[in-house]
């Protein structure tokens, strides 16, 4: 709950679970030039098993991680492996048409299945199970829709089936039944495909984030101790670089937050998420001796900046009151790109590249959707037929003229900045691990001070494109609203698409 003191919400370690529980990579950084086949920018799902699948068709491969593997959104997945996204299909069909669901149905059901080769030819200990996958409804207001989601994907193809037996600890009317699904450990399973990547002429690279792109008759790509000159890059760093800001316009950044709690028993082999609001996404894993429910859910726009305290502890009750969970042990939060059209958008990273590809808005369903992105762009860079590249072709959908390919910026400034007159008293009022925007001489300037008393300040200017950052109290960063960069309090790039970080100023 949070703490009537601080506000703040006081149970758990804000870690991811998967983070916490998986070890960590040891990959150098790069240094030098490397020239190779195919650079791959990001070491998350989608870019690993794109680098993997390119691997094994006989190309060398260089993975650029600007952290470590798994630590960025694929390690703050709920872990589900399935093709059953909510109601996902009768939204698609209703907007794209029926053969259009069917392609994104059949595509995800079979990164499902090639996860699973994955894990039993490389042999990775990820805790990879089996289990069924439940979109539930808990009341009969949401029933006809489950009911319908249920005959159409049934209809498309997949292994779908209505049912009123839903094997929840609490009464349901009723769900949407995928056989054959899956569950992981997603961190573990990252690092599994680093390894069978690096080595033979193939690079896995960590602490290297890259800074720029050129693309030319090959891509040179460049960061801060090296450059990579390849045939071709991807970009799969989930909000891309490089693309003169056209993803972001077609694609919004959006937060969600998970808690995992310790529960009595054995992980249930099933995994859930309601259809009705609030919005309640559900896995047990069993890590450690203890078995821990994953309550994921409290979902927003990123340009909506909101206290997360009650939205951690609104997860933490439900969790609780439905489970009979004990206090939360982890909590964290995730950010991922939701494609306006609803489809992820895979192929070129601009309408005119021929050697540069991009895979992004996978719509919070990252480890089948970005595994079947991954193996559209392998074969597209071989050459090789695939029948569901059209629907995701990151060229289908092109800005009309005179529209701003940043999106728009965004408010200039936040609630919370202040004019100049007032700037010096306001700062000397900031709080301990609080932060502000205030209007400074060198510009508009985002001031921080730490438990010691120290004043840390920088630019308050996104170096994406432009949009005026915002403070997070809870991870103590500074998050872009427009299209979700987000920077310590040093300024440093925590995740992109910026790739500078926010320069220094005096907070005067």
């Amino acid at each position: 709950m949070p703490d009537p003191e601080t506000g703040t919400f006081a149970e758990g370690e804000p870690l991811s679970l998967w983070l916490a529980s998986a070890g960590t990579t040891a990959y150098p950084e790069l240094s030098g030039s490397l020239d190779v086949d195919t650079a791959v920018i990001g070491g998350g799902i989608a870019g690993l098993t794109a680098a993997l699948a390119l691997k094994r068709s006989g190309r060398t491969v260089a993975v650029l991680e600007a952290g470590r593997i798994g630590t960025g959104v694929s390690g703050h997945t709920t872990g589900k492996v399935t093709s059953l996204h909510r109601l996902a299909y009768t939204a698609l069909e209703r907007s794209h048409g029926k053969a259009a669901a069917r392609i994104y149905g059949l595509a995800n059901q079979a990164a499902v299945e090639h996860i699973a080769d994955l894990v039993a030819q490389e042999n990775i200990a990820c805790g990879f199970r089996r289990v069924q996958n439940y979109t539930f409804a808990e009341d009969d207001r949401t029933l006809p829709a489950v009911r319908e989601e249920a005959a159409l994907a049934a209809s498309l193809g997949l292994p779908a089936t209505f049912t009123a037996d839903v094997p929840l600890p609490f009464r349901a009317a009723g769900a949407v039944r995928f056989e054959g699904q899956a569950q992981m450990h997603a961190v573990q399973y990252l690092q599994g495909l680093a390894a069978a990547v690096d080595g033979g002429g193939s690079f896995v690279f960590e602490g290297t984030r890259v800074l720029g792109l050129r693309e030319r008759t090959t891509v040179a790509v460049a960061a801060s101790h090296g450059t990579v000159l390849a045939s071709d890059a991807i970009v799969a760093t989930n909000v891309p670089f490089g693309d003169h800001g056209r993803f972001a316009a077609l694609c919004r950044p959006h937060r969600s937050y998970i808690v995992a709690a310790p529960v009595a028993g054995p992980p249930l082999d099933a995994t859930f998420i309601s259809a009705g609001e609030p919005m309640r996404s559900l896995l047990t894993v069993g890590l450690g001796g203890v078995t821990y429910l994953l309550t994921g859910g409290e979902g927003h726009p990123t340009e909506e900046q909101v206290d997360p305290a009650p939205r951690y502890a609104a997860l933490a009750g439900y969790a609780h009151s439905r489970f009979g969970a004990a206090a939360v042990a982890y909590r964290w939060s995730t950010q991922d790109a939701i494609p306006k059209d609803g489809l992820p958008y895979v192929g070129p990273l601009n309408a005119d590249s021929r050697h540069a590809f991009v895979i992004t808005g996978l719509r919070k369903w990252g480890l089948t959707n970005g595994t079947a992105a991954a193996l559209i762009v392998a074969d597209l860079l071989n050459g090789t037929p695939n029948k569901w590249a059209s629907l995701f072709d990151s060229n289908r959908a092109a800005l009309a003229p005179g529209t701003r390919e940043a999106g728009g910026t965004g408010p200039a400034r936040p609630k919370d900045a202040v004019s100049p007159g007032a700037s010096r008293m306001r700062i000397a009022e900031l709080a301990s691990g609080d932060g502000m925007v205030v209007d400074t001489e060198g510009g508009s300037t985002a001031c921080f001070r730490d438990d010691a008393g120290e004043i840390h300040a920088v630019s308050a200017v996104c170096t994406h494109l432009g949009c005026t950052v915002g403070f997070n109290r809870r991870d103590r960063t500074w998050d872009c609203p427009c299209h979700g960069s987000r920077f310590d309090v040093e300024g440093k790039v925590i995740q992109g698409p910026a790739t500078e970080d926010l320069p220094p100023r005096t907070a005067s």
